[in-house]
């Protein structure tokens, strides 16, 4: 899979793929990460690639013709190739966001500045907007490394175990079970017993309950959408039972 950055700021990105996960996804060949810089296609000498917004306003504003050019540059090899604009306007990043995306062979990630892009470019050269949270980053490079991270995990022969991907958070539409290492004791906090008990039958029904237990008392707004079972159901209306007793 190849991952196309668009940025005015190449250097942000050597670390993140130089460590861990990534980078050993990049050595492996089962991703391709090129930073493309912006400054390259400007259309003058000086290499402008913002100007002063129209109406008057702070800031500067991404200029439409360097995005555009380094966008047929890359299509011109790729027909293919999905456009995604990086805005605190687009759709808010999620695990199953990651999922489709992850169906690509190809996606370019543009990366926005200041007070972000000419508008031209999200409503003529895009094909989709994604933003990872409601918040003010100072721009879009951190989002690009977050959406590479993320997607490169669930792609083949990435995680090293083939169930790694399938425990973690978010993967079926809840929070993670606990998880323990040893020792078995640390300070007089001991490791669950049912853990211990070689009884994986019961070691998956505890690990389900805790899944439903954290999700509930962290995270209610995924039991909305989350495909439950009734057993699950079952298992939470316990939860609820006992916890309102513990009030």
């Amino acid at each position: 899979m190849i991952f196309d950055v668009l940025t005015l700021f190449p250097g942000m990105f050597l670390s993140p793929l130089s460590e861990s996960i990534l980078k050993r996804a990049i050595e492996r060949g089962i991703i391709q990460v090129r930073i493309v810089n912006i400054r390259d296609y400007a259309i003058n000498k000086h290499g402008t690639v913002d100007d002063r917004p129209y109406g008057g306003g702070e800031g500067m504003v991404m200029k439409v013709e360097p995005i555009v050019r380094a966008i047929r540059s890359l299509k011109s090899e790729d027909g293919n190739i999905r456009v995604i604009l990086l805005t605190p306007q687009g759709r808010l990043f999620k695990q199953s966001i990651v999922e489709e995306l992850s169906q690509y062979s190809h996606l370019a990630l543009i990366c926005g500045r200041y007070e972000g892009v000419d508008e031209r470019v999200k409503t003529c050269y895009v094909d989709d907007e994604i933003s990872i949270g409601d918040y003010i980053l100072t721009g879009g490079e951190l989002a690009a490394i977050v959406i590479i991270d993320a997607v490169t995990r669930v792609l083949p022969g990435v995680l090293g175990g083939a169930l790694s991907a399938e425990c973690e958070s978010f993967k079926d539409g809840l929070l993670e079970y606990p998880q323990y290492t040893r020792p078995i004791e640390f300070e007089g906090n001991r490791v669950p017993e049912v853990l211990l008990s070689g009884n994986h039958k019961k070691i998956r029904e505890w690990r389900r309950r805790e899944q439903l237990k954290r999700t509930l008392l962290k995270r209610p707004d995924l039991l909305k959408i989350a495909p439950l079972s009734k057993e699950d159901l079952k298992i939470l209306d316990e939860i609820r039972e006992n916890l309102r007793e513990c009030d």
